[in-house]
């Protein structure tokens, strides 16, 4: 992380209470304030305050699994047993790049509904809940968008796989491993 990144972040110190320390306010503060600082787009940092090990994504993920048990989830049992399965799975790191890039096309397509947006309403009406508003009359034509892009990213998913599986059976082939073309070759040599 660049040294003009770091001094550009807030710094929120954890204490061995659990109590989260806002050094830009002098003052304690809660993880209802750390969402407020995420909905805002502040660059901040949570760092253990004895041993400044950087612990931003576990009080992220706390506001996640908080956000989860009130109100409407946004993640399914299902979904959740899917990401917990791909831990440790050799697609691991791919998937979190997956996940990644489809959120950030999700954002992008709300961004440039908003930007669109602009002509008709003034930028400070544009509230969520008019975006709820919005969403609900838009909603079915969104989702068969992301319906379409979820499919052409599941084929898109396949054939990449489905190339790494090839390309894998190809250098591994040329071992004599049980099985392989060689070891068969080397078999009926005999």
């Amino acid at each position: 992380m660049s040294t003009a990144k770091k001094a550009s972040e807030r710094l929120i110190k954890k204490y061995p209470n659990r109590r989260l320390y806002d050094t830009q306010t002098s003052s304690y503060i809660t993880l209802a304030d750390v969402k407020l600082l995420v909905l805002g787009s502040e660059d901040f940092i949570v760092v253990d305050a004895k041993t400044e090990e950087d612990l931003t994504r576990s009080i992220l993920l706390q506001i996640i699994l908080e956000e989860e048990a009130n109100g409407q989830p946004m993640f399914s049992s299902a979904a959740l047993s899917q990401i917990i399965r791909y831990y440790g799975h050799a697609m691991q790191g791919m998937m979190g790049s997956y996940l990644e890039k489809n959120i950030q096309v999700f954002i992008d397509i709300q961004n440039k509904l908003a930007e669109n947006s602009k002509g008709i309403m003034d930028e400070k009406s544009f509230s969520p809940e008019m975006w709820t508003q919005f969403m609900s009359v838009q909603g079915p034509m969104m989702q068969g968008m992301m319906s379409n892009y979820i499919e052409q990213s599941k084929s898109l998913f396949i054939q990449m796989q489905e190339q790494m599986q090839s390309q894998a059976k190809n250098v591994l082939g040329v071992f004599p491993f049980p099985g392989s073309p060689m070891a068969k070759a080397a078999t009926e040599a005999k």
